[in-house]
């Protein structure tokens, strides 16, 4: 990537006021909260008493793909800025992502293990999502061949934690409950708010580039390679995990589709509805990186699903 690339995808720049920060991250948690209407405390019973796969999801989110996501930058060296390897970090660090369990069920995997593997990535998230963005980012900038100007990242834990806390813990723990004791209200809630979702991811990913949209179409072929590696990279690990352990087909298949499938939203909101990162120098590559994951990844999961349907209908005919 050329110096001026770099520098233009650095410029692309988003403020919102304090109503619009906090329209966000309303949204975001009723985001979540729909999330969570399809999660019934049963469904971890079920799940646990086979635990292998459950453990398996969770190492892949939270260990493999930040730790995997971090060697791919420093691999990328200088073909990619260093905000840019940030929002790779970023997207990495956060949960998966509430339309993997659309997908799972799209491609016949383990629909319940996908829930629980969301649930519990989401959950952990309060924590593991500030800890790895901060671990791995720090490690980036102290390895890779990066500006002497750049400062060491210095993210504000307790700010982070109690945004996610917010965003993440409250609304699922509102909508297990739903969930659990209105189950009439939550079945008729939960497709609307699936809807609702993915077109308040648009309308964030709409935002970013509103302004910017000739930077956007300029340089798209930079930040879309970078992308569709990464992406890549994600459900080659679900995918090489759940082989290399022996899951069923099905538990396989949800490896692979929740890995591949990060909540990029929640990056969004971070960098767009906090003052996390007011602090950093400007920061447009890690905004480009983080919306076109999510518009991505949308992508990819149904290419994957896709696949392994016809890879069923193609065993299927052999077995005639």
């Amino acid at each position: 990537m050329t110096p001026e690339a770099m520098h233009a995808l650095d410029s692309v720049n988003v403020t919102l006021n304090v109503g619009g920060m906090n329209t966000i991250n309303i949204v975001l948690a009723f985001v979540m909260y729909g999330v969570a209407l399809g999660i019934k405390p049963k469904m971890f019973v079920e799940i646990f008493s086979k635990p292998k796969s459950v453990i398996l999801g969770m190492c892949c989110q939270l260990i493999l793909l930040p730790l995997f996501t971090f060697l791919l930058t420093l691999a990328l060296g200088s073909n990619i800025s260093w905000t840019m390897a940030m929002g790779m970090i970023l997207v990495a660090s956060c949960p998966g992502g509430n339309i993997s369990n659309f997908m799972s069920s799209l491609s016949k995997a383990n629909i319940e293990l996908s829930v629980s593997l969301t649930a519990i990535s989401t959950a952990l998230a309060v924590l593991m999502t500030p800890f790895n963005f901060w671990l791995y980012g720090n490690l980036y900038l102290k390895y890779a061949e990066v500006a002497s100007e750049v400062p060491q990242l210095v993210i504000p834990l307790w700010d982070v934690f109690k945004t996610i806390f917010i965003l993440l813990g409250i609304p699922l723990t509102l909508g297990v409950l739903t969930s659990q004791y209105l189950p009439k209200l939550a079945e008729k809630l939960k497709k609307p708010l699936q809807w609702f979702s993915l077109v308040f991811f648009i309308i964030m990913v709409v935002l970013s580039f509103m302004g910017n949209i000739s930077v956007f179409l300029e340089y798209f072929k930079y930040f879309f390679l970078v992308v569709l590696i990464h992406n890549l990279l994600a459900l080659g690990i679900g995918f090489a995990t759940g082989t290399v352990f022996k899951v069923s087909k099905p538990d396989r298949r949800t490896l692979t589709i929740e890995t591949g499938i990060q909540n990029s939203g929640l990056g969004l909101v971070l960098l767009l509805g906090t003052q996390i990162f007011s602090g950093l120098p400007p920061h447009g590559g890690m905004l480009v990186i983080t919306a076109w994951w999510g518009v991505w990844h949308i992508i990819s999961g149904l290419c994957v699903s896709t696949s392994f349907l016809l890879y069923d209908r193609r065993q299927a005919k052999k077995n005639l």
